[in-house]
């Protein structure tokens, strides 16, 4: 079975939807065009830490990059990055588009935790029927928005978190052509590693150059006396890694203490960028 894209379509329609799609990818690269590395940080489930490591990279190498760091929450429905980041307010709106909300050690933010009231779910003013096939489409179309409608400026790297799932790092090709690479985050249980191995097919199958993976709560760091002891069994950033020819950037153990991402791993992480 095929499937026609809106650019096959022959003859024109009343909405001239190829022409709008055109024109928002576009717009898309016009937004990106000064971002030098456009990383998506993705995870097959949720529980893994993705948003506090994504938090954690962000903050460590707006230090080492001069160019500047930002960060997308395309977790739409449950985000987190802004309050790790201390990004607070609201979206600024200028001439020249919306404006980011700068977080702790400079890092630009966008996120919908700057569109919503407190505790407020994300809700979309659907037509009553069919809704789930419509919130799929308004969701894309959001995240095309802070792409397209956000004034970045330059930066030296662009980090997308996305929510858990193999579908978002595929929707990402599609908004962002020029896509530096995909870091998958996992915990080193066998069920962790079954749902970020089908993410990391998903993202292969699309091209997405995989940068690697990090195994994160590998074990728990005493605050004290910094031991680390068991807390997950499983290994399953080495098999991930070996399965698709990726490096294991680093593990992480879980800590009581503030935001923060190893030197170890944010100089993995950094070294693999082109």
């Amino acid at each position: 079975m095929s499937f026609r894209t809106y650019f096959d379509v022959e003859g024109r329609d009343r909405s001239d939807l190829a022409a709008q799609v055109g024109a928002q990818r576009r717009r898309v690269a016009d937004r990106l065009k000064h971002v030098r590395h456009v990383v998506a940080v993705m995870s097959g489930k949720g529980g893994v830490g993705k948003s506090y490591l994504t938090a954690g990279l962000a903050l460590a190498a707006a230090q080492r990059l001069a160019g500047g760091v930002g960060v997308v929450d395309a977790d739409l429905r449950s985000p987190t990055v802004a309050r790790l980041l201390d990004a607070q307010g609201s979206l600024a709106v200028g001439p020249d588009g919306a404006h980011p909300v700068t977080g702790a050690g400079g890092v630009r933010v966008v996120s919908t935790e700057f569109l919503l009231d407190e505790a407020s779910p994300l809700r979309w003013k659907e037509p009553g029927h069919e809704r789930f096939v419509w919130r799929g489409a308004l969701e894309a179309g959001m995240l095309r928005e802070f792409l397209s409608d956000v004034s970045w400026g330059t930066l030296d790297l662009l980090l997308i978190d996305l929510p858990p799932g193999a579908d978002g790092v595929v929707d990402l090709v599609d908004l962002v052509p020029g896509l530096t690479g995909a870091l998958a985050v996992t915990i080193p249980t066998e069920e962790s590693g079954r749902s970020v191995r089908r993410a990391l097919h998903a993202a292969a199958g699309a091209g997405i150059r995989l940068l690697g993976v990090v195994e994160n709560f590998s074990g728990r760091r005493c605050d004290s006396c910094g031991a680390v002891g068991p807390l997950f069994p499983g290994d399953a950033g080495d098999g991930l890694a070996r399965e698709f020819g990726v490096p294991l950037l680093g593990r992480i153990p879980f800590s009581g203490s503030v935001l923060a991402c190893p030197d170890d791993v944010v100089e993995a992480v950094l070294a693999r960028l082109p």
